[in-house]
């Protein structure tokens, strides 16, 4: 198990542990080590999102990475796939991105991509973890080997650029009226200009971040008030980012939420189309809804499951030949453009599907009938409520009453503490019973 790291990288509520100052001091110091690989001048590039917190991490991660001699190069407001791409394109040793993604502005992260773009593996992430609870004093730089920091200019157009060209050529979006919520996070700069300059008319929310509005009733985990500006302006599509911008939710003319699961149908149903796809299917996680396997199944392509989280979907399409992947929330993988989950580009994609079928967007995103799904999540304070034997007694009993027909999924979050009860069968009224009662031997046993 690991310490301090967590499905998404390190996360908690600002300037309380693990999320000081100190600690992040003590994870860039351990990092650069983990990273340092020869003699060459080694560098890492640091993207933040626009929580108050962020001005915190980063001087310290800065501090941590030049005390080890790594130089830094500082992005500003940037959206977490930008930064996994720019580790890549500036040849840097490691990324870092600072952000909690969809959680409120009080919590804050840490974030690391390796030099090929990729989250790092479990095992690089326990060794930076038993650096940082070493005494690193001797493993410090020389005076004249410490590291500088600067700020990159242009990283912002960098990668406006890339997100356009990973549309055909001659595509533009010209003809569609797009209202795209950036949650007042990372992309609230880079969004709405990649799609003013690809054509489309853009009418902005979420692009006023003050340190404090991040994810407030806004982006992906919040679309209400986008459907009411889509139905209000009359557009064509909305487009929701949450804080950090690596997922994305659709909302169609009629102002109805489009999930991941349907994009992840639409891209796979194009993709299959146009001899796209590299293997016969697509990876999603375990809570990705049932209807899209069946879905899946009529086009003769398969659904591989992984646990909750990005960065183990990433890993098994890398190790099966997948291009397509993504989770229901809407941090959606294609493989072929970048190397983790990216909003801007994923929404690039559902608006090429839209322009090739010149229908409206409720037509192009509907792809399945969803299975009836429900999710609680019950908070504790500590301890392992799911191994008490009357949580095992409940679990095994909703199994047997759902059957074939649905499933069960019960785990604890990797990011909040949290247990997550989330069941889905042909049967609503049963998918209904069986959650409530799980979740509530489950609050019971974390009381």
């Amino acid at each position: 198990m690991r310490k301090f790291f967590g499905t998404d990288g390190i996360r908690g509520q600002a300037n309380c542990y693990p999320m000081t100052a100190e600690m992040a001091l003590k994870v860039g110091m351990a990092a650069g080590l983990v990273f340092r690989n020869g003699g060459h001048r080694h560098r890492v590039v640091i993207g933040k999102d626009t929580r108050l917190s962020g001005y915190m991490i980063e001087n310290a991660l800065v501090a941590g990475f030049t005390s080890v001699g790594m130089d830094v190069f500082l992005l500003g407001p940037m959206p977490t796939p930008s930064v996994a791409m720019l580790t890549r394109s500036l040849r840097t040793d490691l990324g870092v991105m600072i952000s909690a993604s969809h959680n409120p502005f009080q919590d804050n992260g840490i974030k690391f991509f390796g030099p090929d773009g990729f989250k790092l593996s479990d095992g690089i992430e326990k060794d930076i973890e038993a650096l940082v609870e070493s005494d690193l004093t001797s493993r410090l730089a020389g005076m004249r080997d410490l590291g500088r920091a600067k700020r990159i200019d242009g990283a912002q157009q960098r990668y406006i650029e890339f997100a356009k060209r990973t549309l055909p050529r001659e595509m533009n979006l010209e003809g569609l009226r797009v209202v795209i919520d950036c949650a007042n996070g990372a992309a609230y700069k880079v969004a709405p200009e990649a799609l003013w300059e690809l054509g489309a008319d853009v009418i902005s929310m979420g692009v006023t971040p003050d340190g404090f509005n991040i994810n407030q009733d806004c982006g992906s985990t919040s679309p209400q008030a986008l459907s009411r500006k889509v139905h209000e302006v009359r557009a064509d599509i909305g487009i929701a980012l949450d804080g950090d911008a690596d997922r994305v939710i659709i909302v169609d003319e009629n102002g109805t939420v489009v999930d991941g699961d349907q994009l992840m149908a639409l891209v796979a149903q194009s993709w299959q189309a146009n001899n796209r796809l590299s293997a016969p299917g697509i990876v999603a996680t375990v809570m990705s809804n049932l209807g899209l396997e069946r879905y899946l199944e009529d086009l003769g392509l398969g659904l591989a499951r992984t646990k909750v989280g990005d960065r183990y979907v990433v890993e098994h399409m890398r190790a099966n030949g997948y291009n397509v992947g993504g989770e229901q929330s809407g941090h959606i993988v294609l493989s072929d453009f970048a190397t983790t989950g990216d909003g801007l580009i994923a929404a690039l994609q559902v608006l090429a599907c839209v322009k090739d079928q010149n229908k409206p967007v409720s037509e192009v995103c509907r792809r399945f009938e969803p299975v009836p799904q429900i999710l609680k999540n019950v908070r504790y304070k500590g301890g392992t409520p799911l191994e008490q034997d009357k949580v095992k007694t409940a679990i095994e009993d909703g199994e047997a009453r759902l059957g074939k027909t649905g499933r069960l999924v019960i785990r604890a979050s990797g990011t909040e503490p949290l247990i997550r009860v989330m069941a889905e069968g042909d049967d609503a009224d049963l998918v209904n019973q069986v959650v409530n009662d799980i979740a509530g031997v489950v609050a019971s046993a974390a009381a």
